[in-house]
């Protein structure tokens, strides 16, 4: 059973990760993948319902392309500390989480005090948005 994302807030995204993002799901979509297939749908539709915004522009306190964050699973109340990447620099052993992966895709736009829910066959799954440790906006980082 693949996860199914509820989101019930506006969800922010720079110019410039859009164009990325969506430059990925076009040359991903053209690979014969079901699995990435399915999460390039779910990134895609992310990326319909987000408000974009230029990159000066973008809360400090939103998850945008490269920010460091801590989350808290409200199930477990374990702490974790994910940086969101693009698939190609995904390094799970650093904790660099990829946008295609479930929970990076969950993550794309969400702010501090946000709870992120998504179901899995284990049941649904609640991780709160503590901190954003890095931004690459809010640190003037705009290229990155």
């Amino acid at each position: 059973m693949a996860p199914i994302m509820i989101r019930e807030t506006t969800i922010y995204i720079t110019e410039i990760d859009r164009q990325r993002l969506e430059k990925l799901i076009e040359i991903a979509s053209q690979r014969d993948d079901a699995v990435n297939r399915e999460y390039l749908r779910k990134l895609e539709h992310e990326l319909d319902m987000a408000e974009t915004v230029a990159p000066a522009e973008v809360p400090a306190d939103v998850i945008t392309m490269r920010s460091k964050v801590r989350l808290r699973d409200l199930n477990s109340g374990e702490e974790m500390i994910y940086t969101l990447v693009f698939p190609t620099e995904t390094d799970s052993g650093n904790g660099k989480i990829s946008v295609l992966a479930p929970i990076g895709t969950a993550m794309l736009g969400y702010r501090v005090g946000s709870v992120i829910e998504w179901q899995v066959p284990s049941g649904l799954r609640r991780i709160k948005v503590e901190e954003i440790l890095y931004q690459p906006e809010a640190a003037g980082d705009y290229n990155l």
